[in-house]
């Protein structure tokens, strides 16, 4: 591999880091705010929580995802939201105003794992979510040839939009 290359590769693995920990950056943000105002619709915040860490367990799952190792990229990806979405509730045990709910934890818990088990088992899913500006790391999606961040959109993508 050049240095060209090299410093390509680089930049991908970069971008493909940025987004979960900019997330998880955002729920640290959110979750240190006292006082927050409690939804009018019973049951909305968990399904904030599902959706957040859906969120986060997708790409998570984006970072690690290696064909052929789908059970262990389910793993890994549930195990890192779901210790996260821990230690957030914990740190809320600390701010004023904020009470540490096990029932958060259980729809952050289901949120990744739906979305990682969405991401690895459903292949036209996983393509959808590799459309050139959402690629992870320079790897490509199983079935498709090996690019580093490129900005084409896969042809298994241009069959949807026809």
């Amino acid at each position: 591999m050049g240095t060209s290359e090299h410093r390509q590769s680089g930049r991908c693995r970069w971008r493909a880091v940025f987004w979960p920990c900019l997330l998880a950056a955002t729920v640290f943000f959110a979750s240190g705010q006292g006082q927050v105002a409690a939804p009018s619709v019973p049951g909305l915040d968990k399904v904030a929580h599902f959706l957040v860490f859906g969120l986060f367990g997708t790409l998570a799952a984006r970072v690690v995802y290696r064909q052929g190792r789908e059970r262990q990229t389910m793993v890994l990806a549930v195990l890192v939201a779901a210790a996260y979405g821990a230690m957030d509730e914990f740190r809320q045990s600390f701010t004023p105003g904020r009470a540490v709910e096990l029932a958060d934890w259980i729809a952050d818990v289901s949120g990744a794992l739906v979305a990682a088990a969405l991401y690895i088992y459903v292949p036209w899913w996983r393509r959808l979510l590799e459309w050139a500006p959402l690629r992870r790391g320079g790897r490509a999606a199983p079935g498709e040839p090996e690019v580093a961040c490129t900005l084409t959109r896969p042809e298994s993508l241009k069959s949807l939009s026809s």
